[in-house]
């Protein structure tokens, strides 16, 4: 029986998409992949004998605050398959557009992630975040886009302070994220600070050479990598 001795697990899944106009040649394949997600998901945790009790999937997609009025957009957790008509709906009406210089707000797309409505049921569960990305981020607290209206408030002010929210030292993180059910997997080039995030622990980067967009999305490689921490 899958899953015997193993107890159940309850999975939540934010995937942080990089929306800006640089993503076109790739958006379409970022959307396959993030469709697939739950049917490669679910194989992949039978055939190592680990059930899952409820899976959730949550979107953000992110562009440049300075020069995108909805630089962050949010879906809310849509629990699968029950929901799966809505999720992919949300999925495919992402378009690649705007977005100004090379970074962009990604950083504030994770810690927006990380305050999420994790769950907190079943006997084991994981609070995993996955982002695509073509370009480096942007740091957090860049003085172009904290003043603009939309830019969030309630968020680090520097790379530091996010990681302490993802090792969960930081008790002003408002959430039901716990760390030691983290794991981030991010398809991105081989930049800052994606480079400086290997620091972190239960962090998997798949990184394109830096300056050639991003030329391949494994989805499978994540899916395998999740479940083998699992």
């Amino acid at each position: 029986m899958a899953g015997q001795g193993m107890g159940e697990y309850c999975v939540d899944i934010v995937m942080c998409i990089d929306g800006t106009g640089s993503m076109a040649p790739i958006i379409d394949e970022v959307k396959a992949n993030a469709i697939s997600f739950y049917q490669k998901f679910i194989e992949s945790m039978e055939e190592n004998d680990k059930e899952v009790e409820t899976l959730r999937i949550k979107v953000i997609v992110f562009r440049d605050y300075k020069y995108d009025d909805e630089a962050m957009v949010q879906s809310e957790f849509f629990t699968l398959p029950d929901q799966n008509d809505d999720f992919q709906a949300f999925v495919k009406a992402i378009e690649a557009d705007g977005g100004g210089d090379g970074p962009e707000n990604a950083l504030e797309a994770i810690a927006l992630a990380l305050k999420s409505d994790w769950t907190t049921g079943g006997s084991k569960r994981r609070h995993a975040i996955l982002v695509f990305s073509d370009a480096p981020a942007l740091p957090l607290g860049d003085s172009e886009r904290v003043g603009k209206g939309n830019y969030p408030g309630d968020i680090p002010s520097d790379l530091a302070g996010l990681g302490s929210w993802w090792e969960g030292t930081d008790q002003t993180l408002s959430s039901t994220y716990q760390a030691k059910a983290g794991r981030l997997v991010a398809f991105v080039p081989n930049a800052e600070p994606w480079t400086e995030l290997q620091a972190w622990n239960r962090y998997w980067p798949a990184f394109s050479p830096a300056g050639t967009g991003l030329p391949d999305v494994d989805i499978q490689s994540a899916i395998d990598l999740m479940v083998g921490s699992f």
